[in-house]
């Protein structure tokens, strides 16, 4: 998010417009630069990560398409985040993949700020739609007797298309506002993706209020989603700790789990970076933590789902008609 790295940016170290100079039309992406064996090594490990995460994320969808049981408001919210994360990673990591193979590792001007938007709306996207499956588990284990006329198809729609509404709507004004910035050298980004901290850095002229309006919308998103889901936890833990029944517990408690390590990859990941920009974390550990939300995270998020859930593992068996997973 608008967290990474970013700082109010002191005046005195952004570099002055040079009269003499060009406002740039491209930036260099630097990515990973090591040794030529080192980059092919990386350039076969992403590619194997981002193929399996398309695969995974795709056989989740194809199941649920297939299995008439899945039906529910729950499958559906994990149907399009399996959804999501298939775009999530296609936003990012196409182009880290090519710069591997380049020796420029340009990236235009445009490009870089749509990467920019895409990047951000999907992470912002999953952000919501992870607080709304959370609202939903809430509902299933708090008020049993009546999620079934709560939670109904047009209810689950509605939410869907205003959390990707919302996604694409939040950082889109501080987003076009930083575009509009002058940008006159040098062009060199250290990071992995186009990320508004090296940018406004790359700056010719401050532009504090756009910084700190790019840090409020992400302390917004971050936090205001993570409370709620912290909440929606802990209503959902009173509720079952009063299920009388062992059994019952249980399966209350397995409907959450799922979830529970999905956010606590996607929200660990980001915290461990976002929540504390001043920190000072060094190119190399910001690259790291945006790899980690970004390419590991939508690449376990089939495997939480399928493998620690019956009904997904029973209508992968019927899809793949196979019996061999367990």
């Amino acid at each position: 998010m608008c967290l990474s790295t970013l700082r109010i940016t002191d005046p005195m170290n952004i570099s002055k417009p040079d009269s003499s100079s060009a406002f740039v039309s491209e930036f260099i992406l630097v990515g990973f630069s090591f040794e030529w064996e080192v980059q092919i090594f990386l350039f076969s490990l992403f590619t194997t990560t981002h193929v399996l995460t398309i695969t995974g994320n795709g056989a989740i969808i194809c199941v649920l398409w297939c299995d008439q049981r899945l039906r529910t408001p729950m499958y559906m919210f994990l149907g399009n985040f399996s959804f999501l994360e298939i775009w999530y990673v296609s936003s990012t990591v196409p182009k880290m993949l090519a710069n591997f193979l380049s020796e420029t590792k340009t990236i235009t001007f445009a490009g870089c700020f749509l990467q920019f938007y895409f990047f951000f709306s999907l992470g912002t996207y999953e952000c919501f739609v992870l607080a709304v499956m959370a609202f939903d588990r809430y509902l299933a284990i708090c008020l049993p007797l009546y999620y079934p006329n709560i939670m109904m198809g047009h209810l689950c729609a509605k939410l869907v298309i205003v959390c990707w509404v919302c996604g694409f709507l939040w950082f889109l004004v501080p987003i076009v506002l930083i575009a509009q910035m002058p940008f006159c050298g040098p062009n060199i980004i250290d990071h992995v993706v186009c990320d508004p901290g090296p940018l406004f850095a790359l700056a010719c002229a401050s532009a504090p209020t756009t910084q700190l309006d790019c840090y409020t919308l992400s302390l917004l998103v971050i936090f205001g989603n993570f409370l709620f889901i912290l909440g929606s936890y802990i209503l959902a833990l009173l509720a079952v700790l009063c299920v009388p029944s062992a059994t019952g517990r249980r399966t209350a408690f397995s409907t959450r789990g799922s979830h529970l390590a999905v956010v606590s990859l996607f929200y660990g990941s980001l915290m461990v970076m976002y929540v504390s920009p001043g920190l000072g974390h060094s190119a190399g550990m910001q690259k790291v933590a945006t790899l980690f939300y970004a390419m590991v995270t939508p690449l376990f998020n089939p495997l939480i789902y399928s493998l620690r859930n019956k009904e997904m593992k029973a209508a992968l068996r019927k899809v793949l008609g196979s019996s061999n997973i367990n």
